[in-house]
C-alpha cells in the first residue's frame, strides 16, 4: 500500500466487517439473567445456565475485543476512529460517575433527610422508644431491642487502602510517562506495580469485611449504615476489579509489543477508568469512613 492510499485510509472512518459477536453477546444476557433468576429461585438448572451465559460472555469479550486490537494494531484506524474512541470511553466513564452519584445519593437522603425526619416529634413511634438522629443509626430492631454494632473507623485499613490507591495512581502515570518516551521497561514495571497494588487493596477490602462480620457485627442488614456502607464500598471494590483485570490486559499487550508514544488509546482508556476510581475512593473514604 502506498503512502498516499494508507493516508487517505487513515482520514477516512473505518467501516468493520459484518461481526456475530453481538448476537453472541445477547445470548449471554440472556442466559445470564434467565439462570440468575432460576438460581434464587432454587431451581436446579439455574446455575447451569447462569454459569453458560458467563461462559458466552466471556467468549463474546476475548474474539470482540482481540478483533479490536488486532485491526487496531494493523493501523486500520484513524483520528477519526480514535476520537470516537475518546467519546465512548468520556460517556462510559459518565455513566459511572451517575451510578456512584445515586449511591451517594441515597447515603445522604438518609443521613441528612430520613432519619432526622424519622426522630423527629412523633415519628418516633414509627419505630422503636428511644430512636435518635445520630450517625450511624442503632440498626435493626428486635424484639430486645436495637441490636448494637459498631462503624467502620477511617484509621486502618480504610486509610492504608487510601494511600495504596494514591500510589496506584502515581505508578500508572509513571508508567504512561514511560509509554510516551518510549521506555518501554517503565511502562511494564509500572503496569506491574500498579496491577500488584490493587491486587493487595482487594486483600485488605476482604480481610476489612471479615473483620466486620466477625468482631464489629457490621453486617449488609445493620440498619441503612450498614446497606449502604456495603453498597458503596462493595461496589467500588467490583470497580477495582475491573481496573485491575482492564490493566492486566494492557500489560499482556504492553509484553506483545503493542502501543506506540502516538498511538496507545487502550492504555490510555483504562488509565481514564483507574483514575476515576481512584477519585472515587478518595469521596467515598471522606464520606462513609470519616464523616
Amino acid at each position: 500500500m502506498s503512502q498516499t492510499t494508507a493516508a487517505r485510509g487513515f482520514d477516512h472512518y473505518f467501516v468493520p466487517e459484518p461481526s456475530t459477536y453481538p448476537l453472541f453477546g445477547s445470548v449471554a444476557l440472556l442466559l445470564f439473567g434467565a439462570g440468575a433468576a432460576l438460581w434464587l429461585n432454587d431451581v436446579p438448572s439455574g446455575p447451569w445456565i447462569f454459569l453458560a451465559g458467563v461462559a458466552v460472555l466471556i467468549y463474546m469479550l476475548f474474539g470482540w475485543f482481540g478483533q479490536v486490537v488486532r485491526e487496531s494494531e494493523s493501523g486500520r484506524y484513524g483520528w477519526r476512529v480514535g476520537k470516537s474512541f475518546r467519546w465512548s470511553m468520556g460517556w462510559f466513564i459518565f455513566s459511572e460517575v451517575m451510578f456512584f452519584a445515586a449511591f451517594f445519593g441515597a447515603l445522604f437522603y438518609a443521613r441528612v433527610l430520613s432519619v432526622p425526619w424519622l426522630a423527629s416529634g412523633d415519628n418516633e413511634a414509627l419505630l422503636w422508644q428511644g430512636f435518635s438522629s445520630a450517625w450511624p443509626t442503632a440498626g435493626p430492631y428486635t424484639p430486645s431491642g436495637a441490636e448494637a454494632f459498631t462503624p467502620m473507623g477511617a484509621w486502618g485499613i480504610p486509610a492504608i487502602n487510601t494511600l495504596i490507591l494514591l500510589t496506584s495512581g502515581a505508578t500508572l502515570t509513571w508508567a504512561h510517562h514511560g509509554l510516551r518516551a518510549e521506555r518501554r521497561g517503565q511502562l511494564k514495571l509500572g503496569l506491574l506495580l500498579t496491577i500488584a497494588l490493587g491486587l493487595v487493596f482487594l486483600g485488605l477490602q476482604i480481610y476489612e469485611y471479615g473483620h466486620a462480620y466477625a468482631e464489629l457485627n457490621l453486617r449488609l442488614d445493620s440498619g441503612i449504615y450498614g446497606t449502604t456502607f456495603y453498597l458503596l464500598t462493595g461496589f467500588h471494590g467490583l470497580h477495582v476489579t475491573v481496573g485491575v483485570i482492564m490493566l492486566t490486559v494492557m500489560l499482556g499487550r504492553a509484553l506483545a509489543g503493542h502501543f506506540s508514544p502516538q498511538r496507545h488509546f487502550g492504555f490510555e482508556a483504562a488509565a481514564w477508568y483507574w483514575h476515576f476510581v481512584d477519585v472515587v475512593w478518595l469521596i467515598l473514604f471522606v464520606v462513609v469512613y470519616l464523616l
